[in-house]
């Protein structure tokens, strides 16, 4: 399993929200660069980057901040937010950008969601946000009457990289991660999937991990790393000392 650091981009600072609220964010750093570099120093896989002001716009506004990003690190990185059109996907790819997730338009778009993964094979993950067991849109703005699985069967057969799992009512807030709702998500689809949403220490790592074989294959953490309620060094030495 592996252990992703989140950027939240607003207003091209990294900050966090509590339960997606934009009403709630709390700042972080005034360069999120420098924030990537520290993540790769302390040997994160990946970087996980939201462009907040972008997933409530429905378009891009934090390109040059992501660009930046790519440009300063040797790792990896997936985005999301704002990510509405093919055109919007080939930029992001063009500029270096790993792997880009789409959320809103994997209800509102379907078709988009298909077409994509045929082609940009390997560079597609679908966000899947949930509220009360219902997935949210929109910046976590607007619920729809779609369960997690539910969503999730549908675009099982297109080919995506993985699917990323919010609780939104446990982002942010360092209660834990929703283990059970996350492996029942994994265990009804094979596709990879990434937890997401209120990891608060070590112990959230230890009881993913005992999800790795049911097809957890990840977890993103956010807020509990910039309080330093969680070491990424250690969560990630757990990790490989697991797979050893």
């Amino acid at each position: 399993m592996i252990v992703i650091p989140a950027i939240d981009l607003k207003d091209g600072k990294c900050v966090r929200l509590a339960q997606g609220d934009f009403n709630r964010v709390n700042l972080y750093a005034e360069d999120p660069v420098a924030i990537a570099k520290q993540w790769q120093s302390e040997g994160a896989p990946r970087i996980h980057v939201v462009d907040l002001d972008g997933s409530l716009a429905g378009l891009p506004k934090n390109k040059e901040v992501v660009k930046r990003i790519v440009e300063a690190i040797d790792i990896p990185i997936q985005i999301g937010g704002g990510i509405r059109d093919i055109e919007t996907i080939e930029t992001y790819l063009a500029m270096g950008v790993k792997w880009v997730i789409l959320g809103t338009m994997a209800i509102r778009n379907p078709l988009l969601v298909e077409t994509a993964c045929k082609n940009f094979q390997g560079h597609i993950i679908v966000g899947i946000d949930a509220k009360n067991g219902r997935a949210a849109i929109q910046g976590w703005t607007l619920q729809t009457d779609q369960s997690p699985v539910g969503l999730a069967k549908l675009y099982e057969g297109f080919g995506l990289e993985a699917i990323i799992y919010t609780d939104i009512k446990r982002d942010g807030m360092e209660v834990g991660v929703n283990v059970e709702a996350t492996k029942r998500l994994s265990q009804s689809v094979n596709v990879p999937v990434i937890a997401s949403g209120g990891v608060s220490g070590m112990q959230d790592i230890e009881n993913l991990m005992e999800a790795e074989p049911f097809g957890v294959m990840g977890v993103i953490v956010g807020k509990a790393l910039y309080t330093g309620a969680l070491s990424l060094e250690r969560a990630i030495a757990l990790t490989q000392k697991g797979r050893g």
